[in-house]
């Protein structure tokens, strides 16, 4: 994300309000909010607690970092994810940019193969789940999509003239387009249904306001209150947005679709370490195993490299039958 130097955070706040400020200021997603102080917060109570990060150096940095992955054994992607909260915290809140040949112990990547269900086991899986939850699975499934990808889907990411779900603001910020199974269109349709019923009801009491990007916000002043703007998924409660303030309704917690997946899952005697991400795993290594090309997949999945496809191909099953062996093409 582009940095903005001329921007100082109000320096008669606290380090922490301050972390707040500059964050929103460069529009970054709640979630990261959250996650980037909660790893500023432990760098600075891991030095004792007491000494203002500005007085530590490139070497208290790396020491953090080491400990993370040396005592704590935490994976190569938790500690980037910390390395990033605290650079942030230097170059954008503390204008004191850290040292670029930083060399802390590093976390090991270790490239495991993905958890994959059988298409028997993901029937059985998705016969024992229920309502709401059994049309999420199913997105997660038929598309391919992330767990947090479906939680924020609206109104208007299913275009069901042309059978087709977007996902915008995707990892790495990205959108793509998957596809819609037309075997839950009308489930879907159902769900649109219910959903605008239940803003009308909002807009009637007052509220009916969504979140909405601040950049997006600016633009379409009035888009919020608007039906194709509300969360396909949303809460059953409005609630207080932390930000804003206002009262509004926001998405489903993923945490519901989570449980009722493992539960599913015992249910169905699956012995697989089974979670929401393993139906996306399912649905890129069956695409394959049904002949789909592998650079298609890579746009389906939203991969930037292909090489990340790559790796259903190590678990998709062959058939060998058809496989001659190479002492057969020999002459007798």
């Amino acid at each position: 994300m582009e940095s903005n130097p001329k921007f100082r955070p109000n320096p008669s706040l606290k380090l922490m309000d301050q972390v707040r400020e500059v964050l929103r200021y460069h529009h970054y997603a709640y979630r990261t909010e959250q996650s980037y102080c909660q790893w500023i917060l432990r760098y600075i109570r891991f030095h004792g607690g007491k000494i203002h990060p500005k007085e530590f150096g490139s070497q208290h940095v790396e020491r953090f970092l080491s400990n993370l992955a040396t005592v704590g054994k935490v994976s190569a992607s938790t500690q980037r994810q910390a390395l990033n909260a605290i650079v942030f915290l230097y170059r954008e809140v503390l204008h004191k940019p850290l040292d670029d040949k930083i060399a802390p112990v590093r976390s090991k990547r270790q490239q495991r193969p993905p958890t994959v269900l059988t298409q028997e086991e993901v029937q059985q899986l998705l016969r024992l789940m229920h309502g709401t939850h059994a049309l999420m699975a199913k997105i997660l499934y038929g598309g391919g999509l992330r767990l947090m990808e479906c939680i924020r889907l609206r109104i208007q990411d299913i275009d069901f003239g042309h059978d087709k779900i977007f996902i915008r603001g995707g990892k790495g910020g990205k959108d793509r387009t998957t596809i819609l199974p037309k075997n839950i269109r009308a489930a879907l349709q159902a769900q649109v249904d219910h959903v605008i019923k239940r803003h009308h009801r909002d807009l009637e009491e007052g509220f009916g306001q969504v979140y909405l990007p601040e950049a997006l916000a600016r633009k379409y002043p009035h888009a919020d209150r608007e039906a194709v703007w509300q969360y396909l998924f949303p809460a059953k409660k409005r609630s207080i947005d932390p930000r804003s303030g206002r009262e509004m309704r926001h998405h489903v917690l993923e945490s519901g679709l989570q449980k009722a997946v493992k539960l599913a899952a015992g249910h169905a005697d699956i012995l697989k370490r089974v979670s929401c991400h393993t139906l996306r795993h399912s649905f890129a290594t069956h695409m394959l195993e049904n002949g789909v090309n592998i650079r298609v997949l890579q746009t389906l999945m939203g991969h930037a490299d292909v090489k990340t496809t790559e790796i259903y191909t190590h678990v998709m099953k062959r058939n060998i039958d058809s496989l001659q062996s190479p002492l057969d093409g020999l002459p007798d």
